[in-house]
């Protein structure tokens, strides 16, 4: 149990899991039911980003600094002010005998967990990356344990869009769950433009949904129309409680918090009608605030913390790329605009 679930990699402090641990021994040599790879790509979390761009105003040189500080300190990526980090994409550099999870040496992947618990080393500085975008070209190892989840690539998507894709592959997976846990849903998905939020749209459309996204300004709203993926589109600034419920109007059965920043959790709960639920996908959320303003507001609604991985999920999260081109649009056009 140790070393499948990575304890003998925690440096302190000793006792918690890799997740929780302040820093990890990153060293690329591996245990028997280890896996190494060889990084090729990271995606940092939209809400460590976010926060890290507004601390250096846009500075990408003091963006990079900062993440390669985070790497060097802790052995991983873990912004210690979000407490958020990513994901990677690399190649299989070496498998241990007794790993379970089923890929060769040689094989493309995705880490579909969290770059928070992932022993990390970046051996090129980050030179090829300038700061400016969520997805970090980079050299260097992680390691894998027995109880992590990986992914291969798929040989029909570009190694940016899938690590896109597998960055928020949790969100359309448990929307899905739960809408088909309620007839005639009604579904409302705060940050309906964004990577998660428009895949949650077009997974609650296809589980018979009607939809209604929330974004934040015209621009994303001509983009989520041309998606096509949601019955209703309307604006509004997530942060607040009276001008969500307002744009989502009829109380929503089920709503998705996409939103990649704190002071959300109050509009989604005013927006939902009693008896519904609230998922909240987002690394920005608070959980005082969502359960306190839930109590506050005599709120009768059942409050999800999306945790990334539903089984299946990538598999799901890929297939609705596909079934639907203009959310493959959406993806692509945000990684050309970095």
């Amino acid at each position: 149990m140790a070393s499948s679930a990575g304890l003998d990699r925690v440096l302190e402090p000793v006792g918690v899991l890799p997740q929780a641990a302040w820093r990890l021994d990153a060293s690329p040599e591996i245990s028997d039911d280890e896996i190494r790879v060889r990084v090729e790509r990271l995606n940092l979390d939209a809400a460590s980003y976010r926060q890290l761009a507004e601390k250096h105003g846009g500075d990408g040189a003091a963006i990079r600094a900062e993440v390669l500080e985070i790497v060097a300190a802790r052995g991983k990526m873990h912004n210690p002010v979000t407490g958020s980090g990513g994901m990677l994409i690399g190649v299989v550099d070496e498998v241990g005998p007794r790993s379970p999870l089923g890929v060769k040496e040689g094989d493309r992947v995705a880490t579909l967990v969290s770059l928070t618990l992932t022993p990390l080393r970046i051996t090129d500085g980050l030179a090829g990356w300038d700061g400016l975008s969520e997805q970090v070209p980079a050299e260097g190892t992680a390691i894998l344990f027995g109880r992590s989840i990986v992914g291969v690539l798929p040989d029909d998507l570009a190694p940016e869009l899938s690590l896109a894709v597998y960055d928020v592959c949790g969100a359309p997976a448990l929307t899905d769950r739960v809408v088909r846990s309620y007839p005639d849903a009604r579904v409302a998905v705060l940050g309906g433009a964004g990577k998660s939020g428009s895949l949650a749209l077009a997974a609650a459309r296809m589980a018979g949904a009607r939809t209604i996204g929330i974004v934040r300004n015209e621009q994303e709203a001509a983009s989520l129309r041309g998606a096509g993926v949601a019955d209703e589109v309307a604006i509004a600034d997530a942060r607040n409680p009276v001008e969500v419920a307002a744009a989502v109007g009829e109380p929503a059965t089920i709503t998705v918090v996409c939103v990649d920043v704190p002071g959300c959790e109050h509009g989604a709960i005013l927006a939902t009608a009693p008896g519904g639920t609230v998922i909240f996908f987002s690394m920005a959320t608070s959980f005082p605030a969502a359960a306190l303003g839930a109590e506050g507001l005599a709120a009768d609604v059942t409050m999800l913390i999306g945790n990334g991985f539903v089984p299946g999920h990538a598999a799901f999260a890929v297939d609705l790329l596909r079934r639907v081109p203009a959310v493959r649009s959406l993806f692509e056009a945000r990684i050309a605009g970095h």
